[in-house]
């Protein structure tokens, strides 16, 4: 597996990771006082974003790994982005289940990924 591909792949999947955890989530903070159907749009400007950085992410990555592990791939980036996001913009609490949860995501990424 060359390792550029590799590195572009999950350099784009982060970085529409970012983009699709404000879509999701950020509302919550920012739009909470708004109709739901505003924040909806709003999430769907931002998503767009994310959907032009995961596609071609996925089309890359696709050249040289499975559909499986793409998807797991995803999910571990998608829990390093989001933990952050939760502690430092959401304020939330940061709890050991986001090591036990990240653990179980290590276990995923080696039993997909060994040959």
């Amino acid at each position: 597996m060359p390792a550029s591909t590799l590195l572009q792949t999950i350099g784009l999947l982060c970085l529409s990771n970012v983009f699709m955890t404000i879509a999701w989530y950020g509302h919550l903070k920012n739009l909470a006082d708004r109709p739901w159907w505003i924040a909806a749009f709003i999430s769907w400007g931002i998503a767009l974003f994310e959907y032009m950085l995961q596609v071609p992410a996925n089309r890359i990555g696709y050249t040289v790994m499975s559909l499986a592990q793409l998807k797991i791939l995803q999910e571990a980036i998608t829990l390093s982005i989001f933990i952050p996001f939760a502690v430092i913009y959401m304020q939330q609490p940061l709890k050991l289940d986001y090591l036990w949860a990240a653990l179980c995501l290590v276990g995923a990424v080696y039993f997909i990924f060994r040959t």
